[in-house]
């Protein structure tokens, strides 16, 4: 059994805190969505090693990929109606339009990155073939 290497070990502490942060959010808003709930399976898959974790974990990003481009897209044609309007405040800060692209932009590169690295297929195992293809 392999060891995880130190990128795998950071793709797992960010679904950690992925998961902490959408757990907060769900208790704090009281709803559920695939955000929130797709990040469980992911981490089970991960630190158990299932063959099916690779599947998971590509649906998964796909779905964030997702939901920022159409968050992005709403973005861009908000501003080109208001401009003034479209800002993000947190707890009385605003953050920079610029600066949240780029940190997602950062962390979803990160994501597919991993998805399909070598050392995510050494990691996790391979699904086993059917019987279906018996020889001859």
């Amino acid at each position: 059994m392999n060891r995880p290497s130190p990128s795998i070990l950071l793709l797992i502490a960010l679904y950690i805190v992925i998961a902490i942060l959408a757990g907060w959010r769900a208790l704090d808003s009281q709803t559920l969505d695939l955000f929130t709930l797709g990040v469980i399976p992911v981490i089970i898959g991960l630190i158990a090693r299932t063959s099916w974790a690779s599947l998971v974990l590509k649906i998964y990003i796909g779905i964030q990929t997702l939901g920022f481009t159409a968050l992005g897209a709403t973005a861009v044609i908000a501003y080109q109606i208001t401009p003034e309007d479209v800002k993000v405040v947190v707890r009385g800060q605003e953050l920079p339009i610029w600066a949240i692209a780029l940190v997602v932009t950062a962390l979803l590169s990160f994501q597919w990155y991993m998805a399909f690295s070598k050392g995510m297929k050494k990691y996790l195992p391979q699904a086993t073939k059917t019987s279906d293809q018996t020889k001859a």
